[in-house]
């Protein structure tokens, strides 16, 4: 009898990625590269002309694209470019003064430091090695099964239908190596055994590996990271279908990657970065906690209410995030507002910066085809098409919200056309915008300059996302976004949030995980929506994600019904503690966020990202390091008690002040009113003396540092002012730097 899978809901979506091509069966269409010759030799790196295993000719090269960074590229011809490229241009390959290539007899290294490439030249063979020369990662082999096939792809690539279907490489992947990164993928954090796909979906949820934001590079346990130029669906077999071996295919015009070097996650971050951006930090205001008007109906009048009540239960909060509703039912998102329940943005704004909110505005680059602005739109031609030249107008919404048009950022006049939509709100008084989905191109529309929906599916949201930065930027100085998709490069949009999760503890689980991977991907500012978006959280899960999130990089109340404190009556006074606490530690947050910018490394670390020799370090996916000195594990449970693994050395528990040695799982109890956290030992946290409800634009008031199991030590502390480092000894206590510090407490006390 035939398998037939579990009866169970499967969503199907209007921009669900193509089937790849299916070659035939056997090896046939099958290339892998079998040898090669030098064509052309320099300091930087090799062009090796290509035999196939079908006697194909090939260019490949290989060379030197940064201290401790090696591109290889293969495909037809040497200028082959991605074909993402025609839209944007998400790598720039650097150079290093110290590069060399040496040539022997059939072999080639290219030397970049702390990273070389050692190639064989026939039979072909890649190997990639530290300075030492030992092995960090080599081409795979190939698999041969008892009837001499291969079952693993090799360099190389493979044909069906009579076209390239794609390229592809493998790396042997030795037992004991993990895997992680590849964007906000919710499954557990060793992606070994996974397949990501680099398709950016409308995941519906955060509890699989359909993810809205999508970054076609991984970091190993080894020492390295891998990072594949494509804006195609590039798949990563991550030792699924064969446990040894990690396999990549490239549906696109050629494969281009690079190997970056270690041997830490934040050393593979730094070159990534120089590879890509670096980190867009936010506006000091963003660290703030976001309130949101939730996914219902909204007026002027309950958001004045709105902020009226949270100044006088005092409630710490930045910003008043307004949803879908400020637009009119019916006509999301044409950037208007709904005139009726609105009747005066302006002055609505302006009262709402004397009593020191934010204001986030809702937006997507969809237009429903309800709205006066789409005929507006179509007309002058500013929506992707169809093949026949008609508007693509797509069910963006899965069928619970009319269907759109999708604006074509490729056309100059429309990207223009929708700045001017933007413009007016921000020079009204909104400060930044939410720019919501953004996953929906279809594979097969047609953008202005040619490009099919697959070829600009997923670089379509860096276009989106790179407008309104920019025209936010031109307005109010700063050029933040709350993104919910995002894809290589997408670190300097600050910030992503991670999409429409359920309300559940497994649901807060999974979410964090996608935190998890996403920061190890290159993105230091990460939020989600605390309480869960869809559905209302029980009393305690509303808690215990809002304690979460107080912890988190960035922080916001948000979901299909009311996240308002004071809607959740009974356990109000613990959700605006975790609020308060977040408030308390603002200057060391903050100081997290800086060196992140500067650094690529996460905010929110996982413990591979300062403990990579320790193995557990790689598995455990439900705590982390916010910052380098405070160990967090949010209850992802409803019991009020959950294992957390201590790293070496010793950790003090932040509530008790009990001191505990770390290489091993300790149980934890936590009543409602606490999250486990944990502080490293001999740490100094600075603290504000009085928080206040607001973080604002300026300069931190008084600063106290609380030392934990010590009361010396040196600590930097980072403002919009500048940087302070703080010494505190035998001798007193000595600030170089504007900060102003008042004292030395004893943990406990904070």
């Amino acid at each position: 009898m035939p398998y037939r899978p579990p009866l169970i809901a499967h969503e199907y979506f209007v921009a669900d990625p193509p089937e790849l091509p299916v070659r035939s069966r056997g090896e046939d269409g099958l290339s892998a590269l079998a040898s090669a010759e030098l064509v052309a030799v320099d300091e930087a790196g090799v062009i090796l002309k290509a035999t196939t295993s079908a006697e194909e000719t090939l260019v490949a090269c290989v060379g030197v694209a940064g201290e401790g960074v090696i591109r290889v590229r293969l495909g037809e011809d040497a200028d082959a470019r991605t074909r993402s490229a025609r839209a944007i241009t998400m790598v720039t390959p650097g150079a290093f003064a110290g590069a060399r290539v040496e040539t022997g007899d059939g072999t080639v290294t290219v030397d970049a430091g702390p990273l070389r490439a050692e190639i064989t030249l026939s039979p072909w063979h890649l190997r990639f090695t530290d300075a030492t020369g030992a092995t960090l990662l080599e081409q795979d082999r190939g698999h041969v099964d008892i009837s001499g096939r291969l079952r693993t792809l090799p360099f190389g690539r493979s044909t069906a239908d009579g076209g390239v279907a794609g390229y592809h490489e493998s790396f042997a992947a030795p037992a004991d190596e993990a895997f992680t990164g590849f964007g906000e993928s919710f499954t557990p954090l060793d992606k070994r055994g996974q397949r990501p796909v680099m398709w950016n979906f409308d995941a519906f949820g955060a509890e699989s590996q359909r993810a809205y934001k999508n970054v076609p590079f991984y970091l190993s346990s080894r020492g390295y990271g891998v990072l594949v130029d494509s804006g195609m669906p590039v798949e990563f077999d991550v030792c699924q279908s064969t446990h040894s071996c990690v396999q990549i295919v490239v549906p696109d015009d050629l494969i281009d990657y690079y190997v970056l070097a270690g041997p830490t996650p934040p050393q593979i971050l730094d070159r990534l970065d120089r590879l890509t951006c670096r980190p867009q930090l936010p506006p000091k205001w963003a660290f703030g906690t976001w309130i949101s008007s939730g996914f219902f109906v909204d007026t002027q009048e309950r958001v004045m209410n709105r902020a009226r009540t949270i100044r006088e239960r005092g409630i710490p909060c930045d910003v008043l995030h307004l949803d879908t509703y400020w637009q009119t039912d019916g006509h999301w998102s044409d950037l208007r507002w709904d005139e009726t329940n609105f009747p005066d943005p302006a002055g609505m704004l302006a009262d709402l910066k004397e009593m020191g909110f934010k204001v986030c505005l809702w937006m997507n680059p969809y237009v429903s085809h309800l709205s006066p602005a789409f005929a507006e739109a179509a007309a002058a031609g500013y929506f992707l098409k169809k093949a026949d030249g008609e508007v693509y107008v797509a069910d963006s919404w899965h069928g619970s919200y009319p269907e759109c048009g999708i604006v074509d950022f490729t056309d100059p006049e429309a990207a223009e056309w929708f700045r001017g939509l933007l413009r007016p709100l921000l020079e009204q008084g909104v400060q930044v915008f939410k720019t919501d989905f953004a996953e929906g191109v279809p594979h097969d529309a047609v953008a202005a300059n040619g490009m099919t929906g697959t070829e600009l599916h997923n670089v379509y949201t860096l276009l989106f996302n790179d407008l309104v930065s920019e025209v936010t930027r031109e307005v109010t100085g700063h050029g933040m976004v709350w993104a919910r998709s995002s894809f290589l490069g997408g670190q300097r949009h600050a910030a992503q949030w991670s999409g429409d999760t359920y309300t559940s503890y497994p649901a807060m689980g999974s979410t964090l995980r996608g935190g998890l991977a996403h920061g190890l991907s290159g993105i230091p500012f990460w939020s989600h929506d605390a309480g869960g978006f869809t559905g209302r959280p029980t009393d305690d899960l509303y808690v215990r994600w809002t304690q979460f999130g107080a912890l988190s990089p960035l922080l916001r109340l948000h979901g299909t019904t009311s996240r308002e404190p004071w809607e959740f009556p009974e356990v109000e006074a613990e959700a605006v503690a975790a609020l308060g606490l977040r408030y308390r530690l603002m200057p060391y947050i903050y100081t997290a966020a800086v060196e992140a910018a500067r650094t690529g490394a996460p905010m929110m670390r996982a413990l591979c990202v300062d403990h990579p020799d320790d193995p557990v370090a790689w598995q455990a996916d439900l705590e982390y390091l916010l910052g380098r000195d405070l160990l967090v594990a949010p209850m992802t449970s409803p019991g009020g008690v959950r294992k957390v693994y201590l790293p070496a050395g010793e950790w003090v528990d932040h509530w008790t002040g009990e001191t505990l040695t770390g290489g091993r799982h300790v149980t934890v109890s936590a009543p409602l009113e606490r999250i486990p956290l944990f502080v490293r030992h001999g740490a100094l946290i600075p603290v504000l003396a009085d928080p206040g409800q607001t973080v604002g634009d300026g300069p931190f008031g008084e600063i106290t540092l609380v030392g934990y199991g010590t009361e010396t030590g040196t600590a930097v502390i980072s403002d919009v002012d500048g940087d302070t480092t703080v010494t505190v000894d035998a001798a007193g206590i000595r600030v170089d730097g504007p900060a102003r510090i008042t004292g030395v407490d004893r943990a406990g006390t904070a």
